[in-house]
């Protein structure tokens, strides 16, 4: 009896701790889970959240990690699984053991999330292992930590807290893809959620997240009546180039002031010294989701002005055409870009709006979009360098009729 008294005593500590690591996680995963879905347009339904599944807690899955951090890092745009792009600078590598394996994985700091007080301590750490497209999202998973956990150079990392992209449930989300340094090969963590079974949303439009002008952008857009042209940033001018690499906002639909910069965009946009096929708000020091578009797709190619675009489906098909840019002078190259788009946008009567674009149009579209979310075709042929493509000439042969376009 007392050795069976003195074994629980022992063991006791043991069960506390697991049963304490248990509470915390569950605790952890009820809380992604209300906020994913508290509302209509959040990339989870209510009645979805019963196909949400997780491994078993496992304290083996806690390590601590030595942090080495990276000095004088640049930062690069990480890639997206919906075809654009996020800032991103390396803040250090995490050093561990897992499973009697040494392991690395690099942690990056979000250059949009720096500047927010709110977020200046935030390490994200995306990555993928054996267990992608069998037990979990094929597209990887996220962990986030924090600066002010690490203590003496070093960080606990709990994969019981791995989770699954917003892209994992709905379309329409940004999701960072995980670097090639973080794609841990012949590791298998089975901790953290599983893999969504469940079905797949299309992300409602919040409308009601859109704000009017600011006060910078009012006076910028009342500088000069409607009939005059709007000065074009430059990539040369380092506070104009800070504006055009910051992402924009969706814009109120029947702001007061739209109709005004539309004019002055279009005067800028056919201006006989700089013409061009397309422009984005930032490029007229305006961070709102706003740009016109020369559709060479319609009778006539004329100018069209559009709310908040966002492409929701790109076609792998690639086309490769030489671009330039309002903004970035003396500079053309070829640029790769997917020959099919599905273009989302708001109507002047606040109706989301929905069409397939192919073509040359659909590359004025991804380009104008693209600055948007800041950016500039030099970054596409950046990122397309660090990918594989296969040609088609030998298998795909693609006609136009005699005497049309070739842009």
């Amino acid at each position: 009896m007392k050795t069976i008294i003195y074994l629980i005593t022992l063991l006791s500590p043991v069960f506390v701790r697991s049963q304490s690591l248990e509470q915390e996680i569950q605790q952890y995963r009820d809380k992604q889970i209300q906020e994913m879905a508290k509302d209509e347009f959040g990339p989870l339904r209510k009645d979805q959240v019963e196909f949400i599944k997780f491994f078993p807690v496992n304290p083996d899955y806690v390590v601590t990690a030595e942090v080495e951090p990276l000095f004088n890092e640049q930062t690069f745009r990480m890639p997206t699984y919906d075809g654009t792009s996020n800032e991103y600078k390396r803040y250090g590598i995490l050093h561990f053991e897992l499973n009697g394996q040494k392991v690395a994985l690099t942690a990056y700091q979000s250059v949009a999330l720096f500047q927010n007080p709110t977020y200046k301590n935030h390490l994200f750490v995306p990555f993928m292992d054996n267990t992608n497209g069998d037990a979990t999202y094929e597209g990887g998973r996220y962990l986030d930590l924090s600066l002010e956990d690490i203590k003496d150079g070093k960080i606990k990392i709990d994969f019981n807290k791995a989770y699954n992209p917003y892209c994992a449930y709905s379309n329409g989300y940004r999701c960072p893809q995980p670097p090639k340094e973080n794609i841990l090969t012949g590791i298998t963590i089975d901790a953290g959620e599983m893999k969504y079974k469940g079905p797949k949303n299309e992300r409602n439009v919040n409308k009601s997240m859109a704000k009017n002008f600011s006060e910078g952008e009012i006076a910028l857009i009342n500088g000069a009546d409607e009939n005059s042209k709007m000065h074009v940033y430059q990539i040369t001018d380092d506070k104009e180039l800070a504006v055009l690499k910051k992402p924009s906002e969706d814009i109120k639909f029947d702001d007061p002031l739209l109709d005004k910069l539309s004019a002055r965009m279009l005067l800028t946009v056919n201006d006989p010294e700089h013409a061009g096929v397309g422009i984005a708000g930032p490029q007229v020091g305006v961070n709102k989701n706003v740009i016109w578009v020369q559709r060479l797709d319609k009778k006539d190619e004329p100018f069209e002005f559009y709310i908040n675009p966002k492409i929701i489906w790109r076609s792998k098909l690639t086309r490769v055409g030489a671009e330039g840019c309002l903004s970035i002078p003396d500079l053309r190259q070829d640029v790769k870009r997917s020959y099919a788009i599905k273009l989302q946008h708001i109507d002047r009567k606040g109706e989301v709006k929905e069409e397939l674009v192919e073509g040359f149009t659909a590359v004025i579209f991804q380009h104008e979009v693209d600055h948007l979310y800041g950016i500039l075709f030099p970054d596409r042929i950046e990122e397309s360098g660090k990918l594989e493509f296969e040609p088609l000439k030998e298998k795909v042969e693609f006609l136009i009729p005699k005497g049309s376009i070739r842009p």
